[in-house]
C-alpha cells in the first residue's frame, strides 16, 4: 500500500471537552493523510495534549454504517462470514456501510439488510447510534430494528461471497452471546439498545 501525496494540515485546533467533561482536551498542531481507499482514510496527527505533553495519534476515518435487528416470531436473523483481520469465521447481525456519505441512515440500513440477508422490513425503527472504536476510528453506527419481515432475495456484493444465514430463537441467540460464541461488539451493543428501548414500550 502506498501511502498517498499528504493533504496540507489544519491550523492547530482545540478539541473542546463535551460538557461535564473535567476540562482535558487536546491541541491539533499538524495532520497529514497517509493512506486512503474506497472505504476508509487514514491520517496522522500531531498533538498537544492539556499536560503539555506532545505525540502522535492515528485516526481511522469512515463513512456511517448501519446494524440491523431483524427480529419476527420470536427469531433474529444472523449472518457468519469470515473476518480476514481475526482469521476467523464470526456470526453477527447484519451490519455494514457504503463508500460514501449517506443522507438517510434508515436508506442504509434497509440496503444492508437486503444485502446481506434478502429479507425487507414493514418497519424500521432508530434505535440509536453507536461510536464503533472512537480509541483509533471515527465511525458512527447506526441501529435499526426491523420487524415485519418478508423475503425477497439476496444482492451480496464481492466481499460477501461467502456469507451463511441463520435464523436462531431469541434465547439461543442470547445464549450465544452470553457463551462468547459471539463476540461482536457491534452485535451485543445493539442487543443492549433493543432491550433498553423494549422496557420502555
Amino acid at each position: 500500500m502506498n501511502p498517498v501525496e499528504a493533504a496540507p494540515g489544519p491550523a492547530p485546533q482545540r478539541r473542546r471537552p463535551a460538557d461535564g467533561d473535567s476540562g482535558h482536551a487536546i491541541t491539533t498542531l499538524a495532520s497529514r493523510e497517509v493512506y486512503r481507499n474506497h472505504w476508509m482514510r487514514v491520517r496522522e496527527d500531531e498533538i498537544l495534549r492539556s499536560n503539555g505533553v506532545k505525540g502522535v495519534y492515528g485516526v481511522v476515518e469512515k463513512h456511517d454504517s448501519a446494524i440491523i435487528l431483524p427480529i419476527d416470531r420470536g427469531r433474529v436473523w444472523l449472518v457468519e462470514q469470515f473476518r480476514y483481520t481475526i482469521g476467523e469465521r464470526a456470526l453477527e447481525l447484519p451490519q455494514g456501510g457504503w463508500e460514501r456519505e449517506i443522507d438517510d441512515p434508515e436508506e442504509l440500513a434497509r440496503g444492508e439488510l437486503k444485502e446481506e440477508t434478502g429479507l425487507e422490513a414493514a418497519r424500521m425503527t432508530h434505535l440509536g447510534e453507536l461510536w464503533i472504536a472512537y480509541g483509533f476510528t471515527r465511525q458512527k453506527q447506526h441501529v435499526f430494528l426491523a420487524t415485519g419481515l418478508s423475503e425477497t432475495g439476496k444482492v451480496p456484493d464481492a466481499e460477501e461471497h461467502d456469507l451463511i444465514l441463520r435464523s436462531v430463537p431469541v434465547a439461543e441467540f442470547e445464549e450465544m452471546m452470553r457463551s462468547g460464541q459471539i463476540r461482536d461488539n457491534c452485535t451485543l451493543s445493539a442487543w443492549a439498545l433493543y432491550l433498553l428501548w423494549k422496557a420502555r414500550q
